[in-house]
Formats: C-alpha cells, structure tokens, sequence
C-alpha cells in the first residue's frame, strides 16, 4: 500500500510517500480500505515534533479518514465486508470520561494514522457513514466535528438562545457555528479576515468581528450580547484573556486549541469571582459520535470542505495547513471516490 511516513526525523521535509507492506487485523481489529483522509493542525504539530517530541519514528500521520471495512480479524464480526465506516479518533473510548490509557491509542500518534491506503484500528472504533455525505465530507468528522459537538453538546449542554463565541475560522469553530445555529443558539464568530467573516455570515453567524481591527474584542463582544454563554477557544494563552472578558458569569469556555500559545501569566480572580467552567476538550467518544451524526442528519449539515488534493500532494497540503489561509477541511482523495445522491 501507499502510505505518508514520516522517517529519520521530524519536519515536513521527512515526509515521504512510501510503498510499505499491507497490514492485517489481529483478534479485536478490522481493516480499513481509506478513501479519504483530512488533514487537522495536530497532524502538522505531530509532524514538526512540537506536540509530542518523543513520538517514535517512522509514524504515519493524519487522524481523521473515511473508509470501507476490508476484513475483520480473527473471531471479530461487525458491519458487512464494504461499509462506509469512520475509524474514531481514540478508538477504544466509548463513553463517559476518557481511559487512562486513551493518549496510548489515538490515531497519527502516538499510533499510525490515515495517511495511507489501509489502516488497521480496533474492531469496537468504527462508525458506519450516511450515504448522504461524500468521501471527504465524511473525512471531516471524527476530530473537527466531534471536538466541537462535544464542547458544546456532550459536555457543554448548550440550550437553545444561548449565546456562543467562536475564535477564527476553523474547522473546529466552523462546526462550532453550524451546530450551535442547529441547537437554537446565536453565534458571534471572529476572524482578521474580512472575506473569511463573509463566509461566515453564510453559513449563519448572527455578528463577526476582525479581531485585528478590534484588539479588545472581548469586552466589545459582551457589551453586544449582555455576555456570553459559551467560548470555543482555540487560540490557547493569546487569546484567553479577552475570553474572559467576553464572558457572562457562569459560563463555560472550552479550551479546545493553543495557537496563540501554550502559556502565558493569568489573572485567576475572574475565573473565581465570575463562577467561570474553563473545560479542556479533547475530542470526544463514540457514544458524542452518534449522537452528533445524529444532529448532521436532522438539520442535514454539510461540513464545509477546503481543496481536495491527491495523496501524491501531501506536501502542498501540509503547506495550506500552515499557511492558515484556508477555508473549511483540507482533505486528500484516497481513491475509489464516493458521491453523495
């Protein structure tokens, strides 16, 4: 099989698209024939060696795919030989808190993950597809999306008329904005793009606002809401404080992303006074899975999809991920494309 392996160090110039044997499934484990895999930020952390530095090579990245069941190991059933399955992020974690184990199973590490033709999960990790979503729509689903269903639903309990505020323009907060809107809620959503914010209004933002143009974002947005019920925050240590102060008390703020940065000096006193809940998010289980398929089908959401590239062009997409220029999943096509009716 074809498979992205990252080998011999870390950085984008030791990916290469290498021939590597076909795994088999053991006992517990199923095949997957990937069709299609998108690509998340982590990936390019685990990559440059900033998310986990001890992560041993070789490693295949990616941690989100679509694919069919090829085979199942050993004394294993499930869906039928050619279901359009998902393989879940953390692929053992089925309900509740997290395993203690769960950091040892997750896919594109410390595991091997969807950037390859074949995959070998658990058996009890897949999640069969509706037909009404392609290939790369169905890619996007099992960390951009569950990590925003579970910060707002599973874990957030967001009510309908509840105001939520999402920072920038990933995938992460564009779920965020589509399954808030679907719940009853109104969104502000910020960005320091212009045309991106547009975009936003289009998929049903109720305010946007340039946070380049507006530093003190955080106190111009409670004044325009009365505060805040929900923060989906990505930024990490830059951007947490104006969190704080876009906040009414009692809410929540999901810390979801560090882009901004991991660490940075903090003022607890708000968090105390104000009541505040700062919950980390770390994707979600299988049961939020289908409960958030659940809510896609209802209010037929489509995940919003950058460029599809061929595997081949694996570096032109890490590039993209880098750049942050994008809009919607960046995804690479895995072959035996499915079309959505």
């Amino acid at each position: 099989m074809r498979a992205v392996t990252l080998r011999g160090g870390f950085g984008l110039e030791h990916l290469a698209l290498e021939e590597r044997p076909m795994p088999l499934p053991g006992p517990g484990e199923v095949l997957l024939r990937l069709r299609c895999a998108s690509l998340n930020y982590r990936d390019l952390l685990m990559v440059q060696g900033s998310y986990n530095p001890r992560q041993e090579l070789p490693l295949i990245p990616g941690s989100d795919a679509v694919g069919t069941v090829a085979a199942w190991g050993p004394g294993v059933s499930g869906p039928a030989i050619g279901t359009r399955v998902c393989p879940l992020f953390a692929p053992t974690w089925r309900d509740g808190d997290p395993p203690k184990d769960v950091l040892k199973t997750t896919l594109g590490g410390p595991c091997d993950g969807t950037l390859a033709e074949y995959l070998v999960t658990a058996a009890s990790g897949v999640v069969p597809m509706p037909d009404s979503l392609t290939d790369p729509e169905a890619a996007t689903l099992p960390c951009a999306a569950l990590t925003a269903f579970s910060a707002l639903s599973t874990l957030g309990h967001l009510r309908a008329g509840e105001q939520v505020l999402c920072l920038g323009t990933s995938t992460v907060s564009l779920f965020a904005l589509q399954f808030a809107k679907a719940l009853g809620a109104r969104v502000t959503i910020t960005s320091s793009s212009n045309d991106k914010l547009e975009r936003a209004k289009a998929l049903g933002a109720d305010r946007t606002l340039n946070y380049v143009e507006t530093p003190e974002w955080g106190r111009v947005v409670r004044e325009a809401t009365g505060g805040v019920d929900h923060v989906i925050e990505v930024g990490g240590a830059e951007t947490l404080a104006q969190s704080l102060a876009a906040v009414r008390p009692g809410a929540t703020i999901s810390l979801i992303g560090v882009l901004g940065g991991r660490e940075a000096p903090l003022n607890l006193l708000p968090i105390v006074m104000r009541q505040l809940k700062v919950q980390g998010i770390f994707v979600g289980h299988a049961q939020s899975f289908a409960q958030m398929l659940q809510l896609v089908s209802e209010h037929s959401i489509r995940p919003v999809l950058g460029p599809v590239l061929e595997l081949a062009r694996f570096h032109e997409a890490f590039r993209m991920l880098q750049s942050q220029q994008h809009f919607g999943k960046i995804c690479l096509d895995l072959g035996d494309p499915h079309v959505a009716p």
